[in-house]
């Protein structure tokens, strides 16, 4: 005998009607029968009554009550046939590392900095391919908002919660944020398909950021670099008290101005394998083009496989049933033929 599995078995609740519609089918009958009986007295109604046969009433509700108690049973979903499907997963690992200093707050694009690149980032989520995903904020320091995960949906409730206080140390330290990628993000098992994602204006304060791509380059991992802001002239970086006046980050007095750094980028992503620098600039930039480009099609790793086992749904059966008995009822009528008729 084959196993049946009901895969919504909560909805087998709705049977808890049926009780209550024949409660209601016996009310209604009750009712008419009192509304007759003030009509006319029960020797003139056996005269006068309309030619209606209580039998084909009583099957008509018969066969909605069993066809609602179908359709019930459609609704949880019975399903037998055990079947195993083995899935295998491809991909690579991609990292975002994500500039939360102070100067991504610069408005050279709008909103500013940090703000597109979420929203680039939130894009091109959209057009990820079974590809793990992780997410570093840094500034002064760098700390794991999201580990490689294929749990897309964890990966953006991380990257709405991400500002400039997502760190406990201003500045920018972009080679320690390198650093700690390859500590505590990337394995040790794969020494190809990994991509870092690095979204930053450039400015560094004395990490050695060339020197921790160099490190990424020998461990495999491919360095994208985007490099955000006016690389010209440059932006203030505006700061909002707690009484809402707005001022400029100031140094010594003067205030402070950040400009792309594009040569460090290209230096760093010159020292990976296959390495790529994107100068957007104060242009747009879509991460959805850029995944599709630079990660989608490149060689893939084995994710790893799972035996899926599913029941094959059968709640088609029920339903049909269901619809047939509603087709039978309304081809019953409750009224007599003309030789039942009473005269």
């Amino acid at each position: 005998m084959r196993e049946t599995h009901l895969l919504a078995i909560d909805m087998l609740y709705l049977l808890w009607v049926i009780p209550l519609l024949v409660g209601v089918y016996f009310y209604a009958s009750r009712q008419r029968r009192r509304a007759l009986a003030r009509f006319a007295d029960a020797k003139l109604l056996a005269h006068i009554s309309p030619a209606v046969s209580l039998a084909r009433r009583r099957w008509k509700a018969v066969l909605l009550l069993a066809a609602f108690a179908l359709a019930t049973l459609a609704l949880a979903r019975p399903a037998w046939n055990l079947v195993q499907t083995e899935v295998h997963r491809q991909g690579r690992d991609v990292v975002f590392v994500l500039d939360v200093s102070k100067s991504m707050l610069a408005e050279d694009l709008v909103p500013n900095r940090l703000e597109r690149a979420k929203l680039a980032i939130l894009d091109g989520i959209e057009r990820l391919q079974g590809d793990r995903v992780a997410l570093v904020a840094f500034a002064g320091t760098a700390v794991v908002k999201c580990p490689l995960t294929l749990d897309y949906g964890f990966f953006r409730m991380a990257l709405e919660d991400i500002s400039p206080n997502s760190v406990t140390r201003g500045g920018t330290l972009i080679g320690d944020a390198l650093r700690k990628v390859m500590a505590e993000v990337y394995d040790n098992q794969d020494k190809e398909y990994k991509d870092l994602i690095l979204i930053t204006d450039g400015e560094d304060h004395e990490s050695f950021p060339v020197e921790a791509a160099k490190e990424l380059g020998e461990r495999g991992v491919r360095l994208i670099a985007i490099g955000l802001g006016d690389e010209d002239e440059g932006r203030r970086i505006p700061i909002t008290d707690s009484n809402g006046s707005r001022t400029y980050v100031k140094y010594n007095g003067q205030e402070v101005w950040t400009k792309l750094d594009a040569a460090t980028l290209r230096q760093m992503v010159n020292a990976t394998p296959g390495g790529r620098y994107l100068n957007v600039a104060t242009g747009a930039i879509d991460f959805g083009d850029v995944y599709v480009k630079l990660v989608a099609g490149a060689e893939k790793t084995d994710l790893g496989s799972a035996t899926i086992e599913r029941y094959e749904e059968k709640f088609q059966i029920p339903l049909a049933l269901a619809f047939l008995l509603l087709c039978v009822e309304m081809a019953v009528r409750e009224r007599r033929p003309r030789k039942e008729s009473k005269t």
